[in-house]
């Protein structure tokens, strides 16, 4: 138990680290906060339909145009930050904007069979105008095909591993 639990806390920081490396090297945003709990989810589940590469992309697509449309409608110009003014019509229009991405993030991910829960983190951080463009939709898209991508090496590394190592442990007897 322990050691699987240090392997998937581990495991779940390489993958975000991967990404750091990448938003290091480039400059864009490719490490935000909904890649956390998709992160824990390939670490935690590693196979699975939970997982499966078209659930997390496709989760994450939804959230992604969900949030743009929900932004672009109801708030655009408007951005999350520190200081925000009680019952300003702009914290309304996040708030709705806010709503509005969920619930359609949550309809679309169930009508396209690409249920990914922490999509709908991804819709806030995009129709609260964190990251509230296409270029930043892109690139979250990127951000999550490149984790998924990385999570599938790694997977048939592992693979070609127990492979090698369960021959040579045969050679041996």
């Amino acid at each position: 138990m322990l050691r699987d639990t240090g392997f998937t806390g581990a495991y779940a920081g390489v993958l975000v680290g991967v990404l750091g490396a990448f938003a290091w090297a480039t400059g864009s945003p490719l490490v935000f906060p909904s890649l956390g709990p998709t992160a824990f989810l390939l670490a935690r589940s590693r196979t699975g339909a939970v997982v499966a590469p078209r659930r997390v992309i496709g989760g994450h697509a939804v959230g992604v145009v969900a949030g743009l449309a929900a932004h672009w409608l109801v708030a655009p110009g408007v951005s999350l930050s520190v200081a925000l003014a009680p019952f300003s019509t702009s914290v309304l229009r996040m708030a709705v904007a806010g709503g509005l991405s969920v619930a359609a993030t949550s309809v679309g991910m169930l009508a396209a069979d690409v249920n990914h829960p922490p999509a709908c983190a991804t819709t806030l951080i995009v129709s609260l105008g964190i990251l509230p463009s296409p270029r930043t939709g892109a690139i979250i898209l990127a951000a999550v095909t490149t984790l998924v991508g990385f999570h599938q090496l790694a997977l048939r590394a592992w693979a070609t591993f127990d492979a090698a190592t369960s021959e040579s442990m045969t050679i041996r007897s």
